[in-house]
C-alpha cells in the first residue's frame, strides 16, 4: 500500500471504521464510496464492535519479507458480528488453540518495521475474545 493510501486510510486501521448505505443497509469493511448492492453514493461511517469469530485459518511458516521476524503466526478470515469479513492475524495464541467459530476480538497491534530504526505500521488483528483469560482452567 502507498503511503498517501495508507494515511488516507490510518483512522479505520486504529479502529473497525467502516461505511453503512443508508439505503440498503450494506455494511463494508473496509470503507467504501459507493454501495455495490444499489449504487448509492452518499454512505455514512459505521463503527464495528470488534468481536467477531474465526472463518478459516492458516499457519504461516514462510511468510512475505517483513514478517519474517514473528513466524510461525495465524492468519484468518474473520467474520465480525455485524457480517462483513475480512483477513486478520490472531495473536496471543498458540497453535493447537485457534479454532473455527473461536470468538475472537480487535487488538491495536504492531504490525510490520522496516529494520531497526525504520518507520513502524501499527494497525488491527485480532486476539482470543476475553483475553487474557481466554484458556479454560482444568
Amino acid at each position: 500500500m502507498s503511503v498517501p493510501r495508507f494515511w488516507r486510510r490510518i483512522h479505520s486501521l486504529y479502529r473497525l471504521e467502516g461505511t453503512k448505505c443508508p439505503k440498503c443497509e450494506t455494511l463494508f469493511f473496509p470503507e467504501r464510496n459507493r454501495c455495490i448492492k444499489c449504487n448509492a453514493d452518499e454512505l455514512e461511517p459505521f463503527f464495528y464492535s470488534g468481536y467477531g469469530k474465526v472463518v478459516s485459518y492458516s499457519w504461516v511458516y514462510t511468510p512475505p519479507k517483513g514478517f519474517r521476524s514473528s513466524i510461525p503466526y495465524c492468519l484468518a478470515i474473520i467474520e465480525l458480528d455485524e457480517g462483513p469479513r475480512l483477513t486478520s492475524q490472531i495473536v496471543a495464541v498458540d497453535q493447537t488453540e485457534v479454532s473455527i467459530d473461536m470468538p475472537v476480538e480487535f487488538a491495536f497491534r504492531k504490525i510490520s518495521s522496516e529494520g531497526e530504526e525504520g518507520v513502524i505500521t501499527y494497525g488491527f488483528k485480532f486476539r482470543p475474545k476475553g483475553y487474557p483469560n481466554h484458556k479454560k482452567k482444568t
